[in-house]
C-alpha cells in the first residue's frame, strides 16, 4: 500500500475548502482517508497565516514512514519549512503557445501588408501629384496649338 499526502476537496459550489489528508494513493480525492493532518483555504489572502495550517509533528512522521506528498502539498510543505522541495526549472513558461505564437505571425504579416499597401497608395498618390505637374505645360499648349488651327482654317 502506498500512502500519498495530498488535498481532499470540500466546501460549496465556487467556494472550495481542502483538507491535507494522509490517503492510500487508489482511493478517490475525497474518499476515506487514513489522517487529516491540515486545512487548506484557498479563498483567504497569501499572507493570511489560516491559508495553510499543517500539524507538522503529523505531516513529519507520516513523511517518515514513506508517504509521498503531491506536488501542490509539496509546494506547501516546502513553504512551512517540513520538507524541501526542488525547484522545477521550466524554461518554455513565459513562453506563448503555438496556437498564440500563429496568431501573432498572422497578425504581424496582415500589419506588414497593411503598411505596404499604405506605403503603395502614397506612392501612386505622389505620382499622381508629380504626373500632373509634368502633364500641365503640355496640356496647356494643346489647347494653343487647337486655337491656331482654329486660326488658321477661320
Amino acid at each position: 500500500m502506498s500512502v500519498s499526502l495530498r488535498l481532499s476537496r470540500g466546501g460549496s459550489k465556487k467556494r472550495p475548502y481542502y483538507k491535507v489528508v494522509v490517503a492510500n494513493s487508489r482511493s478517490p480525492r475525497d474518499g476515506a482517508y487514513l489522517e487529516q493532518v491540515g486545512t487548506y483555504n484557498p479563498l483567504l489572502a497569501k499572507d493570511d497565516e489560516n491559508r495553510v495550517r499543517l500539524t507538522e509533528d503529523r505531516v513529519r512522521y507520516w513523511l517518515g514512514v514513506g508517504a509521498q506528498p503531491t506536488d501542490r502539498v509539496a509546494r506547501m510543505l516546502d513553504k512551512a519549512g517540513i520538507k524541501e522541495r526542488a525547484a522545477t526549472v521550466n524554461p518554455a513558461k513565459g513562453e506563448p503557445g503555438k496556437k498564440a505564437k500563429e496568431r501573432a505571425e498572422d497578425r504581424a504579416k496582415k500589419i506588414a501588408e497593411a503598411e505596404e499597401a499604405k506605403r503603395e497608395a502614397e506612392e501612386a498618390a505622389a505620382a499622381a501629384a508629380a504626373a500632373p505637374a509634368a502633364e500641365e505645360p503640355a496640356a496647356e499648349e494643346a489647347p494653343a496649338e487647337e486655337a491656331a488651327a482654329e486660326q488658321a482654317e477661320g
